[in-house]
């Protein structure tokens, strides 16, 4: 998910329209969204406002005080239907004031997402790793996860090393994420780099589609920017 609400508005009503006429759901499978706006985006467990973060218009995500659950905040694009292909996005992501000392400011993004999150694959940066000055944490800078039946620490117990990595991260810096997806693998790249930081050869949901949601967990002061899918 680049620019403006006259872009998304005009995308999703053309997309709306041109789904209508022919008796299909509406789907979109290329859009550049700015996140300068709540239009077209669906939250679980979360709300989210539009502010002003290091230079740019970024959507602040938080999360709902009625949450059902514990540790997640979605904020779903509406009329995504994502199968394979490239999504780009910027996140800024640190602990909140009131978080925990083990809290990471987890934050990235879902794709292939069903039932409003009940499955999903996942890549998410831990941005507080990625500097560390303890290897083992850095080791820990990006992760894949596939919900709901492969949590991180499922992954770590019985593939270690397999599903995350290290990537340099900076927390609450703006950093860009490329996810490319083909079939069951899955590719991430940080902050442009020519080549991946994760690679995931056996993505757990196997050749699904679904919708892309921008996520985080509910104790990271998380913004979103510039989301783009092709």
């Amino acid at each position: 998910m680049a620019m403006g609400v006259c872009k998304i508005v005009c995308l999703f009503s053309f997309v709306l329209i041109w789904g209508a006429s022919r008796g299909q759901a509406p789907k979109v499978a290329n859009g550049t969204f700015a996140l300068d706006s709540l239009n077209g985006l669906e939250m679980v467990d979360a709300k989210a406002e539009v502010v002003h973060y290091h230079g740019r218009p970024a959507l602040h995500l938080v999360p709902s005080p009625d949450a059902t659950k514990d540790y997640s905040t979605l904020a779903i694009v509406s009329g995504t239907d994502f199968k394979d292909g490239v999504i780009e996005i910027e996140v800024a992501g640190s602990p909140r004031k009131d978080a925990d000392s083990g809290d990471r400011g987890f934050i990235g993004l879902a794709f292939r997402v069903l039932g409003r999150g009940a499955q999903a694959e996942y890549f998410y940066l831990r941005p507080t790793n990625g500097r560390s000055d303890d290897q083992l944490r850095r080791n820990h800078s990006v992760q894949y996860v596939s919900m709901p039946d492969f949590p991180w620490e499922r992954l770590r117990k019985e593939s270690p090393g397999v599903y995350e990595s290290y990537a340099d991260l900076e927390a609450g810096a703006w950093t860009k994420m490329k996810i490319e997806v083909s079939g069951t693998k899955a590719w991430l790249y940080v902050n442009g780099a020519n080549r991946p930081c994760l690679i995931v050869n056996d993505l757990k949901l196997g050749e699904t589609h679904g919708q892309i949601a921008l996520w985080a967990f509910r104790s990271t002061d998380a913004y979103f920017s510039n989301l783009i899918v092709k």
